[in-house]
């Protein structure tokens, strides 16, 4: 069949290389569970737990990350990446989340190349996790792997979970590039086929669907909206969260998230917040009695403001801090909700 450009420019693909997964969750559990046994896919710190968790389980070993620096807004450390694959010979894969969970940074183009010049270096291949490729509201604009990997083989993981409202409409897909300059590469491709032909195809719906929706007027306006929405939020919260002593808030470009790191010792294990339900308290109390710093934040965030957001260390990662979402339509109770947040913290932090 004859070659096709991708939508966003760069790889060439052809319909081939397009693969349908009944939600992006099913794509990510093939992609790892499908590895030649000693392979390693190398992912982000702090990392997205379906990810870490589905290649961590087809190891049979902790997930392998390299750090994201909150002091630089979050941009991933390329040099602790680097000596990582260099002396991790079963490394065969790198994992970008782009826009990133939990952080929301969006990978500038320099950073992209970068890392596909170690794949090419190590002859890994890339994967791109892009579901929030269209909601991006920074000064960083979306770069899909499509238009940097050159020659390097590759993965796109795109679904249509985070842009439309579409209720049981489950629908992911990857784009493989590449294929034909890598033969391991184009054998591990066809086996991700071949496991999905032994299914019944629940997604012929959303297949029919989506160039209609792609292709109407209003929809790049309706994400347009959307992204200077989420835009606005982060604005808000990091206006309200870049003056907590004690912690890092850097400002998101991408996706729906807000993650803020607590500054190095500054919890311990004797801080606490009032809660006025003594039946809550004595359950916070025994809940928190040996968790990782953050999640007894979390804890006791809850218990006493009622809120609820999650702890970075469940994000497989060796930061403490938590990360909270830019969803709520309620602007006064979106300011309201991360100003009670900011003043937990002050609070927490001083006892």
């Amino acid at each position: 069949m004859a070659k096709i450009r991708n939508a966003e420019g760069g790889a060439q693909i052809s319909p081939e290389d397009i693969l349908f997964f009944n939600g992006l969750g099913d794509a990510i559990s093939k992609v790892y569970t499908y590895l030649h046994p000693d392979a390693r896919v190398i992912g982000p710190n702090p990392a997205y737990s379906t990810h870490s968790s589905a290649e961590g389980a087809h190891a049979g070993s902790p997930h392998i990350t390299y750090n994201l620096n909150p002091e630089r807004n979050w941009l991933p450390d390329l040099e602790d990446l680097r000596n990582k694959v260099k002396y991790n010979p079963n490394i065969a894969g790198i994992l970008i989340i782009n826009p990133d969970n939990p952080t929301g940074m969006v990978y500038p183009e320099k950073v992209l190349r970068e890392i596909v010049a170690i794949a090419r270096e190590f002859d890994l291949f890339i994967v791109s996790d892009e579901i929030y490729g269209n909601i991006v509201y920074g000064d960083e604009p979306f770069v899909p792997l499509s238009q940097v990997c050159g020659g390097v083989p590759g993965i796109a993981m795109k679904g249509l979970s985070k842009e439309i409202p579409w209720p049981g409409g489950r629908c992911g897909w990857v784009e493989f590039y590449n294929k034909e300059k890598d033969p391991v590469f184009a054998r591990y491709a066809k086996s991700l086929v071949d496991a999905k032909m032994l299914e019944v195809c629940s997604t012929t719906l959303p297949q029919k669907v989506l160039p209609k929706i792609f292709l109407d007027s209003r929809f790049k306006p309706y994400i347009a909206e959307r992204a200077r929405t989420y835009g606005k939020r982060a604005d808000i919260a990091y206006a309200i969260f870049r003056g907590v002593k004690g912690t890092i808030a850097p400002k998101p470009s991408g996706a729906f998230y807000f993650s803020i790191v607590f500054k190095d010792d500054v919890l311990n294990n004797r801080q606490s917040l009032h809660i006025k339900n003594p039946k809550v308290k004595q359950l916070i109390e025994k809940a928190v009695e040996g968790v990782a710093p953050d999640k007894r934040f979390v804890y006791y965030l809850m218990a006493s403001a009622g809120i609820c957001v999650v702890p970075l260390s469940g994000f497989n990662s060796n930061l403490y801090g938590f990360r909270m979402t830019l969803l709520e339509p309620d602007d006064a109770k979106f300011k309201k909700t991360l100003e009670t947040i900011a003043e937990a913290i002050k609070k927490y932090l001083v006892r």
